[in-house]
């Protein structure tokens, strides 16, 4: 079971907690213009992958993985994009890994 989130308008203090815990975004400064949106899923490290492979086939999202407390296992990701690109590929993970409608409103 996925546990999925969908932030709207994230914050720049928001967003570097996110950039912190990325690999390749680690580095940067978060730009909100960029950014309208961020969704974050979380699970089993083989629905992440498949999770990260549907987003960005369904829509133009970045999918960067979040390292938690422990760097060897990544158990979430995050979409960055446009509202209704994230919205979008929140949907597709939802109803193609999880098997449910997820009700998003964007």
């Amino acid at each position: 079971m996925l546990k999925i989130q969908f932030i709207k308008r994230p914050t720049k203090s928001t967003l570097k907690m996110l950039f912190r815990r990325s690999g390749t975004l680690r580095k940067q400064e978060p730009k909100e213009s960029y950014i309208e949106a961020v969704g974050l899923v979380q699970g089993p490290l083989a629905d992440m992958i498949a999770a990260g492979d549907i987003a960005e086939k369904t829509s133009g999202v970045i999918v960067e993985e979040i390292q938690g407390i422990c760097p060897q296992h990544f158990t979430m990701i995050a979409l960055f994009g446009d509202t209704s690109a994230v919205a979008v590929a929140l949907i597709a993970v939802s109803e193609k890994i999880d098997k449910k409608q997820l009700d998003i409103d964007y």
